[in-house]
């Protein structure tokens, strides 16, 4: 007896090669994902500015101790807050599930990539403060990946001009 399925064999494929669910595509998880990202980066690169690129090195591959990680994660948890602009039991819920997503995400990125090893092994603030923008843009890539669709988002479709189908007589 066959199995009935609702999706089309190459639909769960692909969702399964990508690793995503189809929530995650959308505008406010993109939204969502980017101020979270940009947060943590905040907080991360306020540390190597201050001569803590170990503690960032040490905190990305969960090497830290607890208090500075628990530290970190308030200071990215408020700025995250602050950049979403969410009240109440909302902002705390959206927080709560998209800062560790986007963590998790810098890990195996970072974790992949010999990021941790590049960042120990860089002398200057400069240098790491540019191995995280790196590190900033591969995780981008992975959280709204971009198969070569080149799909736009238009600002407006009344810019576009309404073509009706002409009938023609034979």
């Amino acid at each position: 007896m066959k199995k009935l399925t609702l999706l089309p064999h190459f639909l769960r494929t692909a969702g399964q090669l990508t690793g995503m669910a189809a929530w995650q595509t959308g505008r406010l998880f993109r939204k969502a994902a980017a101020s979270a990202l940009e947060a943590i980066q905040d907080v991360l690169r306020a540390e190597v500015k201050k001569g803590n690129a170990k503690l960032v090195a040490d905190f990305l591959s969960n090497k830290a101790l607890p208090a500075a990680r628990a530290l970190l994660l308030e200071r990215m948890a408020a700025r995250l807050l602050v950049r979403l602009g969410l009240r109440g039991v909302l902002a705390s819920s959206v927080i709560g599930w998209i800062l560790p997503f986007v963590l998790e995400q810098m890990v195996n990125v970072g974790q992949r990539t010999g990021f941790f090893d590049k960042l120990r092994a860089n002398g200057t603030v400069q240098e790491s403060l540019l191995r995280l923008e790196e590190l900033k843009q591969l995780v981008w890539k992975r959280l709204v990946p971009d198969h070569g669709t080149s799909a736009e988002v238009l600002d407006d479709d009344a810019q576009l001009p309404l073509q009706l189908p002409t009938q023609t007589k034979l």
